[in-house]
């Protein structure tokens, strides 16, 4: 499977401000939902909305604890992004723009 398909997710959750700034606050550890929802104007269920795109990434876990719900960014997974943003902005010998000049295809590079 291309791992650009794999990844192509994570960054349409980052798309937005609101899970950006989640991800921000989850770099300090792990939080409880309620602790979450403090730092936003913004209804419960919005904020499970917002949790619901970050889990289903793979960008965050979460895990219950009583009747509450704690999150924390995943480790491995923000890893994984930063090698794949490493090896998709950084020249190598299998780029695609090397590939897709070599067969003569002048195929545009949003079709990554």
């Amino acid at each position: 499977m291309n791992v650009s398909f794999e990844i192509a997710p994570v960054f349409k959750a980052l798309g937005d401000e609101t899970r950006l700034k989640i991800i921000e606050m989850l770099s300090c550890g792990e939080l409880c939902a309620c602790d979450i929802l403090e730092s936003f104007a913004i209804t419960q269920p919005t904020l499970s909305y917002h949790m619901k795109i970050l889990t289903e990434c793979g960008l965050v876990k979460s895990r219950k604890e009583g009747s509450w719900i704690r999150y924390c960014n995943n480790d491995e997974m923000i890893a994984e992004i930063k090698t794949f943003w490493d090896r998709i902005t950084t020249e190598q010998e299998n780029c695609i723009c090397k590939n897709e000049r070599k067969g003569g295809n002048e195929k545009e590079y949003h079709d990554l």
